[in-house]
């Protein structure tokens, strides 16, 4: 007895010192984080929803709560009715089963309460599809368009300059970046701005998507669509084409920097220079093995430029 009980305290004084030790780890981590802002990106082992970095995913959360705790309900009801039904229909107390049919109560129950249980779904749900639909009295404008596999972003509002935001490779990471989700240039918006995002594709449909501001839209070719983000707190928010779009869909990151409105206008007049060019989009990364840079650059079509008029046809 003695032996068992010194194992038990060996046991849990390990477990007391695993325990502080993941502990201290994850308030460092999380100091770490709220140094640099909030980071909106798939965490190990992570359960639910990632954090919201704005209202449309505020939104989204608060609908998804709703749905789960009707699932929970509905499950725990269908679980307790099966335990009741077994327990007193089983063959000891019920030897000759009865026959009885069409009760007028239960069929009408079954069909009713169903019913307004979809109406309490869909009524928020329609909700939300109008409320993530379009920007009203949007700050800025931003084109997007999908490309085999990298995107490319303008600035209509700010000059229109234009850029492309390809992937970085596993071996140019730098420290603090995160393999198959940075990206060389990032969409950088100010915080707390309504973003109009217009959506287009190049080549065949991709889809932009930033699960941590709520926004999802397809980018089609020849069809200009209509979304918005706004980010309510400073951070870099991290997102994936979510369409099979070609051998490389896997690698079409997309990263979005919300920086305080001050921050990004000094950052906007830099670009003006920086992508003052507006060349054709240069050399795609050695993923599948590119063709010369003269031959990329010669072949490219130039990008369409996007405007409000051209969403609103």
């Amino acid at each position: 007895m003695r032996h068992v009980i010194s194992a038990f305290r060996g046991f849990a004084g390990r477990a007391i010192s695993a325990f502080a030790l993941a502990l201290t780890a994850m308030l460092f981590a999380g100091g770490e984080a709220l140094a640099q802002g909030m980071v909106g990106a798939p965490q190990p082992w992570g359960m639910g929803l990632q954090a919201s970095g704005g209202p449309i995913k505020d939104a989204i959360s608060s609908f998804n709560s709703l749905v789960f705790w009707i699932i929970v309900v509905i499950t725990i009801f269908v679980f307790l009715l099966l335990c009741y039904v077994v327990w007193k229909f089983r063959a000891e107390v019920n030897p000759n089963p009865s026959r009885t049919s069409h009760n007028t109560l239960l069929e009408v129950a079954w069909t009713v309460i169903p019913v307004l249980i979809l109406v309490v779904i869909a009524i928020p749900s329609f909700r939300l599809i109008y409320y993530q639909d379009r920007a009203v009295d949007a700050d800025l404008t931003i084109n997007v368009q999908g490309r085999q596999w990298y995107w490319h972003y303008g600035y209509p509002d700010h000059g229109n300059f234009t850029f492309d935001s390809y992937p970085v490779q596993t071996a140019d990471l730098q420290p603090g970046q995160i393999r198959n989700l940075d990206v060389d240039n990032p969409l950088v918006i100010p915080v707390g701005a309504t973003v109009r995002i217009l959506t287009t594709g190049q080549d065949v449909i991709h889809s932009f998507f930033v699960p941590s501001l709520g926004v999802q839209k397809y980018t089609i070719p020849g069809r200009t669509m209509e979304t918005w983000l706004r980010a309510d707190r400073a951070g870099t928010f991290y997102g994936q084409c979510n369409q099979i779009c070609g051998v490389n869909h896997w690698f079409m990151p997309i990263v979005v920097r919300a920086v305080p409105p001050a921050e990004f206008q000094a950052w906007a007049e830099q670009a003006k220079t920086r992508f003052a060019e507006g060349l054709p989009p240069g050399p795609v990364p050695a993923l599948a093995g590119a063709a010369p840079a003269t031959t990329l650059n010669a072949a490219a079509p130039a990008a369409p430029t996007l405007n409000v008029a051209e969403a609103r046809r």
